[in-house]
C-alpha cells in the first residue's frame, strides 16, 4: 500500500489532499500544529479504511520531523511526501516597510527550513520507493509582485528554487512544486480580511490537479493546480 506524508492536514489544502488519497487506499501520516482539529481529520479518514497516523507537532521541531518519517516507515516506507505546512509571517498582511522580522524569519522557519529538512529526514525513504515524490506547495506571490505578499512570497520563491535543484539532484524522484492558485481557506482570509473570496474554489476543487500529477507521473517541474483542471498541462 502506498503511503504518504501530508503536513498541515487538518485543514485546508492538506485536508483535502489527505481525503482524496485515502479514498484512493493510500496510508497516510498526517501533520498539524493543533491536536484536536488533526484528531477530527483522523476520524473522518476511518471511513476509508486505510491506516492513518496523526501526530501533532511543529514541523520546525526535528523530534517532530523524525516522528513523522518513523511513522511512515512503520507502515512500510514513503510513496509521497508533501509539503503544504505554511505560515503567512503576519496577519493580515502589510507591506515590507512595516512587515515584522520576527514574524518575517519564522516564516522562512516553517515554509522553507522544515521542508527542506523533512525532505533530508525522507529521502532514504522516498528513494527506496518505486515511485518516489515530493509535492513542495508554492504560490503565486513567488512569481508574481502582489502588495502585502512580499515576505511570504520571499519564502514560495525560496522553496520554488530549492524544489527545482532537488529535482537535478534527485533524477529517480518526481519533484513537483505546485501553486495550488485562490483557494477559500483560512490563510487568504487571515491575509487580507476585507478580501471577497466567493466564488473562489475550495480545496476540494483543487485536490484533483495534484492527484493528475500522480496518476500521469508527470516530470518534474513547476505547475499551476488551475491550468492543471482545465488542460492537462500545468507548467
Amino acid at each position: 500500500m502506498a503511503v504518504a506524508i501530508i503536513t498541515g492536514a487538518s485543514r485546508g489544502l492538506g485536508h483535502a489532499l489527505a481525503h482524496a488519497l485515502a479514498g484512493r487506499g493510500w496510508d497516510l501520516v498526517l501533520d498539524a500544529r493543533t491536536a484536536a482539529p488533526l484528531e477530527e481529520t483522523a476520524r473522518e479518514l476511518a471511513k476509508y479504511g486505510t491506516r492513518v497516523v496523526a501526530l501533532a507537532g511543529d514541523v520546525t521541531a526535528s523530534t517532530h520531523r523524525a516522528e513523522l518519517v518513523a511513522a511512515a516507515r512503520e507502515l512500510g516506507g514513503a510513496d509521497l511526501l508533501v509539503n503544504n505546512a505554511g505560515i503567512l509571517g503576519a496577519e493580515p498582511l502589510v507591506p515590507l516597510d512595516r512587515h515584522p522580522v520576527e514574524g518575517f524569519r519564522a516564516a522562512l522557519e516553517t515554509n522553507v527550513v522544515a521542508p527542506l529538512a523533512l525532505i533530508q529526514e525522507a529521502l532514504p525513504l522516498l528513494r527506496e520507493a518505486p515511485g518516489g515524490a515530493v509535492v513542495n506547495v508554492s504560490s503565486d506571490a513567488a512569481v508574481e509582485a502582489y502588495a502585502t505578499w512580499g515576505a511570504y512570497g520571499a519564502t514560495k520563491a525560496a522553496v520554488d528554487q530549492l524544489s527545482s535543484v532537488l529535482a537535478v539532484e534527485e533524477p529517480g524522484l518526481r519533484v513537483w512544486w505546485v501553486d495550488p492558485g485562490g483557494m477559500r481557506t483560512a490563510m487568504p482570509a487571515a491575509a487580507e480580511p476585507d478580501e471577497d473570496l466567493t466564488g473562489v474554489p475550495v480545496p476540494e476543487e483543487v485536490a484533483p490537479a495534484f492527484l493528475r500529477l500522480l496518476d500521469e507521473r508527470s516530470p518534474s517541474g513547476r505547475y499551476a493546480a488551475p491550468v492543471l483542471l482545465e488542460t492537462g498541462a500545468g507548467r
